[in-house]
């Protein structure tokens, strides 16, 4: 049994060349090592995955500690589905042997904050009219509803507000290469997330996540 992905951390973008002399945009991530914490079965737990920690932290409070028997201190974990065959236990380390040149992957992380934001940033909004005197119309948001039916706000109303700092999913990105020596994956294209962000790389699910022959 395996793991459906890891956890690693994006160092940033370069680009590469393949064989054929083709330039490619590629985001690096460091991909693991994770360490096995826990193994969870249909029997015990209801379900199965495998929890794995990732990270260093300096210090875990009692409870964790119990939990982590003696494993390490980590600073973040998660659970992943199973994958294949074969068994993994409590202590195992994984790493990018995961993934192979060529795979599909799925990357998850948290996009990078922007702070407060306007209708035309935040949504691609066009403005108002910019004639006639219309000095203070260029970035504003309009109408936003009727004030007799309904009579308020619909939830969801698409305005000024908080912007990025939201889990984004980004799928079916090709691994261009890898080193395994360093522990990198050279993924085509970008990934959400700040430098040094903790990524979610998850084999692509989706009928288009087949391997190029």
């Amino acid at each position: 049994m395996s793991l459906e992905g890891l956890l690693g951390k994006k160092l940033g973008m370069t680009q590469v060349f393949d064989k054929n002399g083709t330039v490619h945009a590629v985001t690096v991530i460091e991909a693991g090592p994770v360490t096995v914490t826990q193994v969870k079965t249909e029997a015990k737990d209801g379900y199965a995955a495998v929890q794995v920690g990732y990270g260093d932290k300096r210090r875990s409070n009692k409870p964790m500690r119990g939990h982590l028997k003696k494993l390490g201190d980590f600073r973040v974990l998660r659970e992943f589905a199973p994958r294949g065959d074969g068994e993994v236990n409590a202590g195992d380390r994984i790493g990018i042997e995961l993934f192979d040149e060529g795979d599909l992957v799925d990357v998850t992380s948290v996009s990078r904050g922007r702070g407060f934001a306007g209708g035309v940033r935040r949504h691609g909004f066009h403005g108002g009219p910019k004639t006639h005197g219309q000095s203070d119309r260029h970035r504003a948001p309009g109408s936003i509803g009727s004030g007799t039916t309904p009579g308020r706000v619909y939830k969801g109303q698409r305005m000024a507000g908080h912007m990025g700092a939201e889990q984004v999913t980004v799928k079916n990105l090709r691994i261009i290469a890898r080193d395994e020596g360093k522990g990198l994956l050279l993924v085509a294209g970008s990934v959400p997330g700040a430098t040094n962000a903790t990524v979610r790389v998850t084999h692509a699910k989706s009928h288009s996540a087949k391997k190029k022959k």
